[in-house]
């Protein structure tokens, strides 16, 4: 029993995190085509809502403020083409029992697909971050989805660094019921002008260790978009890594650990 977990778990390390296109976003840019192979789209009624990740197989990681969706996994462009995209229904729904609208404390929920998906180049997991990772003040951090004021044709990335909880909840303290706790991460810049907006909420945060991308966070909410002083607020994957391994008892997505010096 357990050569066999050892196998599944080192498979999944070896798949996970892996994009071979990368050696609504406010200040970014086009992705290049299988940049990042676990974005996924959840749709209602055939219109996009919000985003989330592929972290296995079967299960999809996003925020518990959208769950209930077809997910689209593989789009690159709305204009096409769709060579590489699979949609799949939803068979399992499951959001943290103590998640909070109101201070969105807990904000972040799991899909389970209705059959698994094969891995490509475009259609592939993100590494979680492991229990006892550190994402330091400053440190180089991605956000990708299609949500904008304009909502763009293109999967948009944007590059900002992670912000400090003590410096987060600072700027963001006139907002007196959504607090910034331990369980949380916020990224910048301070003078503004990048941040995920409307309809990126669930997607990732993202750094990259040794060419493997690792989530970070779950875009969770934050006053306007791109707005200077104010930082975009995530759910903190890492504190949660308990609570996803007792939810996903079949195929648990693989994790890795991050440390800045």
């Amino acid at each position: 029993l357990f050569f066999t977990w050892y196998l599944h778990v080192s498979f999944l390390l070896s798949e996970c995190g892996m994009a071979v296109g990368n050696n609504r976003i406010i200040g970014g840019q086009d992705a290049p085509p299988g940049s990042w192979p676990w974005q996924v789209l959840l749709a209602i009624s055939g219109f996009f809502q919000c985003g989330g990740s592929l972290i296995s197989d079967q299960w999809v990681l996003t925020a518990a403020h959208f769950n209930d969706a077809v997910v689209v996994l593989g789009l690159q462009s709305w204009s096409g083409p769709y060579t590489n995209l699979l949609t799949r229904k939803l068979d399992k729904v499951i959001c943290h029992p103590q998640y909070s609208f109101i201070t969105h404390k807990n904000d972040i929920c799991l899909l389970r697909l209705s059959a698994p998906v094969n891995f490509t180049n475009y259609i592939r997991p993100i590494c979680l971050a492991s229990e006892n990772s550190t994402f330091n003040d400053g440190t180089s951090s991605w956000v990708t989805g299609f949500g904008n004021l304009t909502f763009p044709d293109t999967l948009q990335e944007v590059n900002v660094p992670v912000v400090g909880n003590n410096k987060c909840q600072c700027y963001n303290n006139d907002l007196v019921l959504a607090k910034v706790t331990e369980n949380m991460i916020c990224t910048g810049p301070e003078a503004g002008g990048k941040s995920p907006c409307f309809g990126d909420g669930g997607g990732p945060l993202m750094i990259n260790k040794d060419s493997v991308w690792i989530q970070s966070g779950i875009v969770s909410y934050s006053v306007g978009c791109a707005q200077p002083l104010r930082p975009h607020v995530y759910t903190r994957v890492s504190k949660y890594q308990k609570w996803i391994s007792d939810t996903i008892t079949d195929k648990k997505p693989a994790n890795q650990m991050f440390h800045q010096a």
